[in-house]
């Protein structure tokens, strides 16, 4: 079997042992959810609702203007108790509609199992997926109809899904292939009619040899539909990384996997689309992995969409200790939010709770030189160049190096002797280079 990968890269400590032997289970439904009208790129929703509003599951209360959005729904029953700002796991804050839990959990009438899903075209497929609300669901929460619409001048010619989870302590896509992988492939299947594309790729890496044996199964006799196994290694999940490992086409600097023929989808997204297809399920839950030295128990949920982090911590039995840090999303990418009162959101995969250790806290100094940092970088770029300029603010010079190709993953970060926080210099560089461009084109 060939275990394909990219250059640069880390094997950071996975410790997804935590978590990956347990089966998820559903999250606690709470009794009240709070549910943010912008949790896609592109325009935010308006709400459709007002407070005394009666609202029932899968119904929808947010709408955008333009295509580039995504419809959002109630994930429970009741009562719509009013509209109001709440920390987004992104960073920001965002108005959400808070709905009081009657407990009936009673579905929307719209909510309908479709009588012939397999005698659906492209079209019919995209404008189900849209009402559905459904994104990428590996954090980029890009709207699904907008990827799989027609672009002048470009085919797809396959369909990657992927199933790398490269992030320490993430195991819900791991998860969601070990028990759904049935689900998986006939989302596959319906995306792949959607933008009339023959082939799909199923990617997981090598550390996931269970869920890889489920799927071949899955897929055996499934023409058109391969599972690739993976080297294990960070940022394998990484859109352009995992295209290359998958296809050997690199994505020129500033395009689209589409420029090449590729799609990818998230695993989760996959479900996403057969749940939608076949019985008119919007997305209004995910699978959401709890983890960290911080937590007592650490677990897999499928979570209400508006869950706030503080019930799933109480369900896995409260902090372990003093903490430090609660992570939206995975250790390396992920983002650290002030507060357990964040609602879980269509883009979140995990949270990662890190107990406060006096050892894991040290002071940047100068850099060594050692390159080990233009190594690791999967895009070929020279962190410790591009740090210089951010601290000249020299941004032209940062873009002529091609600063905003970085996926700002973390690996240069890893292995610094120096610990100079480099992802955080070099976003900064990327928002002035990406502000001057907005000011040019105004």
């Amino acid at each position: 079997m060939r275990k394909a990968s990219f250059k640069g890269g880390i094997h950071p400590h996975g410790y997804k042992e935590l978590t990956s032997g347990k089966a998820a289970v559903p999250a606690h439904v709470p009794d009240r959810v709070y549910i943010p009208l912008s949790q896609h790129i592109g325009a935010p929703c308006s709400a459709l609702v007002l407070a005394g509003d009666k609202v029932k599951k899968g119904q929808k209360i947010g709408e955008g203007k333009g295509f580039v959005t995504a419809p959002i729904h109630a994930s429970v029953s009741g009562t719509v108790a009013g509209i109001e700002l709440k920390e987004h796991p992104g960073g920001s804050f965002v108005p959400c509609v808070v709905i009081e839990n009657d407990g009936k959990d009673e579905w929307a009438e719209t909510v309908k199992p479709n009588k012939a899903p397999a005698g659906l075209d492209s079209q019919e497929l995209r404008k189900i997926i849209f009402e559905a609300g459904i994104v990428g669901m590996g954090g980029a929460t890009f709207p699904s109809h907008v990827k799989y619409s027609p672009v002048e001048g470009k085919k797809a010619e396959v369909v990657i899904l992927n199933g790398i989870e490269c992030e320490p302590y993430l195991t819900s896509d791991h998860r969601l292939m070990v028990e759904k992988p049935e689900r998986i492939v006939a989302g596959l299947r319906y995306i792949m009619r959607s933008v009339c594309c023959g082939r799909g790729i199923i990617a997981v890496e090598d550390n996931k040899m269970d869920a890889v044996s489920l799927l071949e199964k899955a897929v055996a006799g499934e023409g058109g539909i391969t599972v690739q196994v993976l080297k294990e290694k960070y940022p394998q999940g990484s859109e352009k990384q995992l295209i290359y490992a998958c296809t050997g086409k690199q994505v020129p600097v500033g395009g689209l996997p589409l420029d090449v023929g590729v799609i990818v989808n998230n695993v989760g997204t996959a479900v996403a689309v057969a749940e939608a297809v076949e019985y008119g399920i919007p997305l209004i839950e995910r699978y959401v992995t709890l983890s960290g030295s911080g937590i007592s128990e650490p677990a897999n949920y499928l979570v209400r969409i508006g869950t706030l982090f503080k019930d799933l911590i109480d369900q896995s039995g409260g902090y372990a200790g003093e903490i430090e840090k609660i992570i939206a999303g995975g250790l390396m990418m992920g983002k650290t939010v002030f507060s357990d009162e964040v609602p879980v959101v269509k883009g979140s995969s995990g949270i990662v709770i890190i107990r406060d250790e006096a050892k894991r806290k040290f002071k940047e100094v100068n850099c060594v030189r050692c390159a080990k940092c233009v190594d690791a970088c999967p895009i070929f770029l020279e962190p410790t160049t591009l740090v210089k300029l951010a601290k000249l603010r020299a941004w032209d010079e940062a873009e002529q190096l091609n600063v905003t190709s970085c996926i700002e993953c973390g690996s240069c970060v890893y292995g610094c002797p120096a610990h100079i926080p480099l992802v955080q210099y070099i976003r900064r560089v990327k928002q002035a280079v990406l502000a001057a461009k907005a000011k040019d084109k105004k």
